[in-house]
C-alpha cells in the first residue's frame, strides 16, 4: 500500500515549465511607475559605487566600521541590479513568463542579497553599540579581522538559508496554478501555490535594545547627543529597511493586492538608493573624502590646461 502511494504522489508531482509574474499587471499608468523605478535604479547605482569609490582610495577610511559600509554598498548594488533590471525587463517588454528554473535562481539571488542587506545591518549594529558602550577600548574590541569574519559568516549564512529555501520549493508541486501574484519570483505567492502541506519558516530578527540602553546610562545630556549622534545614520538605515517591509507584511491582507506589490516594490527599491545618500549626509569622514577628491579632481583640470 505505501508503494502504491508513492506511485501516485509521483504521478500527481507538477513540476511546471514556467510562471506567469502578473504583480503590475492592469494598474492604469504602470508605465510612469517605471520610469520612477528606473530612476531610482539609476540613483542606486551612482550612489553605492561612489561610496565604494571613495572608500577605496581615500586611505584614512580603513577603518573597521567602513569594510562594513563597503560592504553594505557592495550588497545593495547587487540586489538592485539583480532585481530591478529583471522586474523592468518583465513589464516593460511584456516578458511575463519565466521558466522555471530560471525563476528559482531568480529568487535565490535577489533573497540572498536581501538578506545580506540586514545582515550588514546586524554587522554595523554591532559596531555602533562597541563604539557607544566601550568608547575606550573600541579599537581593541572591533578588529577588522572581526568584522571581516563577521561578514564571511553573514555571507555563508544567507546562502546557506536561501539554498534551504530553494530546495523546500523545489519538493512543491505547482498544481493549483502557475501564475504568481507579485512583480518577481517571490517565495511567499510561490509557495501558496503548491498542493503539498509544507510550510516553509523564514526568520530574521534584529534587537537595538542595547543602544537605547547604553543612550539610557550616558550621564550628561551634552554626551547623550553625542552617542545619539553616532548611531542616527545607523538608526536610520535600520528604519528604512525594517519599518515599511514591516508594515506592508502586517497590513498586507487589509491593503489592496495592487497597493501591496507597488508598497513591496518601494521597499525593495529605495534602501540601495538611500544608504548612500544617508552615510554622505550623517557622516563627516566621507563628506571630507568627497570634498578631497572634487578638490583634486579640480586642481588636476586646471594643471591639465597649462
Amino acid at each position: 500500500m505505501a508503494f502504491i502511494n508513492l506511485a501516485v504522489e509521483n504521478i500527481t508531482f507538477v513540476r511546471p515549465a514556467y510562471f506567469i509574474i502578473s504583480g503590475f499587471i492592469g494598474i492604469p499608468n504602470i508605465r510612469y511607475y517605471f520610469v520612477f523605478l528606473c530612476f531610482i535604479y539609476i540613483l542606486a547605482v551612482v550612489g553605492t559605487t561612489l561610496v565604494m569609490t571613495v572608500i577605496t582610495l581615500d586611505h584614512t577610511l580603513r577603518s573597521p566600521k567602513y569594510v562594513a559600509v563597503f560592504n553594505l554598498a557592495f550588497t545593495d548594488l547587487l540586489s538592485s541590479s539583480a532585481l530591478m533590471p529583471k522586474v523592468l525587463d518583465i513589464f516593460l517588454l511584456s516578458h511575463y513568463y519565466i521558466s522555471y528554473n530560471d525563476c528559482m535562481t531568480f529568487m535565490f539571488f535577489s533573497f540572498t542579497f536581501y538578506a545580506m542587506q540586514a545582515f550588514n545591518l546586524v554587522v554595523l549594529s554591532y559596531d555602533r553599540v562597541m563604539a557607544i558602550m566601550y568608547p575606550l577600548h573600541y579599537q581593541m574590541r572591533v578588529s577588522h579581522k572581526l568584522i571581516l569574519s563577521l561578514i564571511a559568516f553573514f555571507w555563508l549564512l544567507a546562502i546557506t538559508l536561501m539554498l534551504i529555501e530553494v530546495g523546500l520549493l523545489t519538493r512543491l508541486s505547482f498544481c493549483k496554478s502557475v501564475v504568481i501574484q507579485s512583480y518577481f519570483c517571490d517565495h511567499g505567492p510561490m509557495y501558496r501555490l503548491g498542493c503539498n502541506d509544507i510550510t516553509p519558516n523564514r526568520a530574521i530578527a534584529g534587537s537595538y535594545c542595547c543602544i537605547g540602553y547604553s543612550l539610557s546610562k550616558i550621564s550628561t545630556y551634552r554626551e547623550r547627543v553625542k552617542a545619539f549622534k553616532t548611531c542616527t545614520g545607523h538608526l536610520s538605515l535600520v528604519a528604512i529597511y525594517f519599518l515599511p517591509i514591516t508594515f506592508v507584511y502586517i497590513f498586507g491582507n487589509v491593503i489592496h493586492p495592487n497597493a501591496r506589490i507597488i508598497s513591496l516594490s518601494i521597499t525593495t527599491a529605495l534602501p540601495p538608493m538611500l544608504n548612500p545618500i544617508i552615510y554622505v549626509l550623517q557622516t563627516q569622514e566621507i563628506k571630507e573624502s568627497l570634498k578631497k577628491l572634487f578638490q583634486t579632481r579640480a586642481q588636476f583640470r586646471i594643471a591639465a590646461k597649462y
